[in-house]
């Protein structure tokens, strides 16, 4: 049977999966709540650069977070 810790944090596999869907969620949502105009106060060329980068890395984590627990 198949260890299902990690051995570098020793925290469950499914945890650190669920961890990291959560996370990727966050970005994206706040990413677009920066596209929307939610943050009046920020000016609008910074919040959609702000915008676009949240929601480029949370893209970037949900596809690291699939190339890492595709071969396990």
């Amino acid at each position: 049977m198949k260890n299902l810790d990690d051995p570098q944090t020793g925290q469950p596999k499914g945890f650190r999966i669920g961890f990291n869907i959560f996370m990727m969620i966050v970005y994206i949502a706040v990413g677009i709540l920066f596209f929307t105009g939610f943050f009046e106060s920020i000016d609008t060329t910074v919040s959609y650069i702000v915008g676009g980068l949240l929601i480029a890395y949370g893209i970037w984590r949900g596809v690291r977070m699939y190339i890492v627990n595709k071969d396990e």
